[in-house]
């Protein structure tokens, strides 16, 4: 055995195939293939280039993991919420449902809501675009990758000058974080819209801050290729599962795996 060989769970997740959790399982169940055969052995070892691949099983088991869009409205936690406080989770019921949307996919997500990661979360006083999934590749992808972009339509307390837009497109730095460069552009007399490619703590918040404007409204619009549309506040529509992975393979592709 060559020592640059690696576990075939790791060398999955690192493909984008599936999460690191899910390889195992599916390892478990006799579902991969590694150069034709058969491995049920955790923690079993294939070289890098190794072909990879999933049984039919297999293949339905991940097509199966189901990825929404959500409009969430101010008021909504996205995550771990306190005494009193509602989840974003928590709006996802039959009668918010938007649109054609697979039933199947529907009830997968009503079936335990509470699962569903959220990928990027908002802040309580934010309001618009979360995907929440339950496909770990896609979580992994959206919430650890410094590539993609996410975009926010912001109103301020004041109006926006000339002065304000050459600052919130220089450099920055947060909690001794140097950020990557905000595209930033004036929407309007009071409003700016930003396109991150990362999402420090309240980042738009306290950029804003700093020139002494106060966000009064932050809307995200879009994360990666998918955007709000028409999507209703407060109701939540299903992703098709083809674009969830033809969007992984890209950015996988695009960091040359």
């Amino acid at each position: 055995m060559s020592n640059d060989q690696q576990r075939v769970a790791k060398l999955m997740a690192q493909r984008g195939m599936c999460s690191r959790r899910e390889a195992e399982r599916l390892i478990e169940v006799g579902a991969v293939l590694v150069d034709g055969q058969v491995v049920r052995t955790q923690g079993v070892k294939a070289a890098p280039d190794a072909e990879i691949r999933l049984s039919p099983h297999g293949s339905n088991r991940i097509q199966a993991h189901t990825s929404i869009l959500l409009h969430k409205p101010m008021g909504i936690v996205s995550t771990q919420p306190e005494d009193g406080q509602t989840a974003a989770w928590q709006l996802l019921s039959s009668s918010s449902a938007h649109g054609r949307n697979d039933a199947q996919a529907v009830e997968r997500v009503l079936a335990k809501p509470w699962t569903m990661a959220v990928c990027g979360r908002l802040d309580r006083d934010s309001r618009g675009l979360l995907i929440l999934t339950q496909n770990g590749v896609l979580a992994k992808t959206l919430t650890g990758s410094r590539g993609v972009e996410k975009r926010y339509l912001v109103s301020v307390d004041r109006h926006v000058n000339q002065e304000h837009l050459q600052r919130l497109r220089g450099e920055w730095s947060l909690d001794g974080h140097q950020l990557l460069p905000m595209r930033v552009e004036q929407a309007g007399p009071r409003r700016l819209r930003f396109v991150l490619r990362e999402g420090r703590k309240h980042q738009i918040r306290r950029v804003c801050a700093e020139l002494e404007l106060r966000v009064v409204d932050l809307l995200r619009e879009a994360i990666g290729p998918w955007s709000l549309g028409s999507l209703p506040e407060g109701k939540w529509s299903v992703i098709d599962p083809q674009t969830v992975q033809r969007f992984i393979d890209e950015q996988h592709h695009g960091r040359g795996r």
